[in-house]
């Protein structure tokens, strides 16, 4: 509830200000208190935040949007922005970020010690974790229809899975953003072999959700027979009980190094840094066992999860080019939704 407060008398102040004439004039933040927008879902974000207040003193005020919805909102707000951090989220969501030119660059202490792949060169984004993509189907569904566990993109094209795929929106969500440029990358960047590609798995898609993981739960439950998503969602489905099945194409599957950025313009630079600091250490990434979230960590002490590195042992996995996709992000999201998600049947 003390975040609940917080956060609400901010937003309150914040709102009052602006209809008196904008939010130029709006009252600096305690210096023990760092504003940032999560795209990790409350229950990871939430007990990372906590731990970091007890490491530093700093509280951290935070809302949680997707992907997309973030990064919108940094992007309206470059003029006078509302938050200091963006954490969380795949790195193509802070590439697009840099095109916009809504990042600071800074380069916590663990920036020299963090794989090329898992930092912007500048320091306008630094990993804080990597987050594989999985195919996870219904294990009943499966047996139902005597089908095994999808080995290769062109699987999920089987008229079984007909209107019984879930996966998200590119819209919002920053794992179809992952997942598309991984079809990308499976198909050599050769873009209308990749929309062809979508275009025939269309007629099997249930929904698309409008976050990552919406659609775990009603794969687990039966309502939908499979989807793509990241890993972590995938196996937290798992673990709460859920009969699913993981799997990987052979062909191949892209995953995406989870970044955080502070906001050019920040309000709180100096508590904003001490985040950054706290989360690309490993202090903070070895605490995701201990909070059961399955996220492979970034930096190069913190080993993974021994249940986590086996479901990968022997997967063809590879990263997603985050200038590549930063670049092209707008463009082709725009595309899949005028040839893919309005596609007339």
């Amino acid at each position: 509830m003390r975040f609940v407060r917080s956060w609400l008398c901010w937003l309150t102040v914040s709102l009052v200000l602006a209809c008196m004439g904008g939010w130029a004039a709006a009252p600096a933040v305690a210096a023990d208190t760092v504003n940032a927008y999560s795209i990790w879902p409350e229950n990871w974000a939430r007990p990372m935040f906590e731990e970091f207040e007890k490491a530093t003193g700093i509280k951290v005020n935070f809302v949680r949007f997707s992907s997309g919805e973030a990064l919108a909102r940094v992007i309206a707000e470059k003029n006078n922005p509302r938050v200091d951090v963006l954490f969380g989220g795949p790195v193509e969501t802070h590439a697009a970020g840099i095109k916009e030119g809504v990042f600071e660059s800074y380069k916590p202490p663990s920036f020299a010690v963090l794989p090329a792949r898992f930092k912007q060169p500048d320091g306008q984004w630094v990993a804080i974790a990597d987050d594989p993509l999985v195919f996870m189907t219904n294990t009943k569904f499966l047996k139902e229809n005597n089908l095994k566990p999808p080995a290769s993109w062109s699987d999920l094209l089987n008229p079984a899975y007909k209107n019984m795929i879930q996966m998200a929106d590119a819209r919002t969500s920053g794992t179809a953003v992952t997942r598309i440029f991984s079809i990308l990358e499976v198909y050599g960047r050769d873009e209308a072999k990749a929309f062809d590609y979508m275009k025939k798995l269309r007629p099997n898609v249930q929904l698309y959700t409008k976050s990552g993981g919406g659609g775990t739960f009603p794969v687990g439950l039966g309502q939908a027979g499979g989807g793509i998503f990241f890993i972590v969602d995938a196996l937290d489905t798992k673990a709460k009980g859920y009969d699913v099945t993981i799997s990987f194409p052979k062909e191949g599957i892209g995953t995406s190094a989870e970044a955080i950025a502070l906001i050019k313009g920040a309000k709180n630079p100096a508590p904003g840094k001490k985040l950054i600091d706290w989360s690309t250490s490993a202090a903070m990434q070895s605490l995701f066992a201990k909070y059961k979230i399955n996220f492979a960590p970034a930096h190069p002490d913190v080993k993974i999860e021994a249940s986590l590195a086996e479901v990968l042992k022997g997967t063809k996995i590879f990263p997603i080019d985050d200038v590549y996709a930063g670049e092209n992000r707008k463009r082709i999201v725009e595309r899949w939704v005028n040839e893919v998600l309005n596609l007339k049947e």
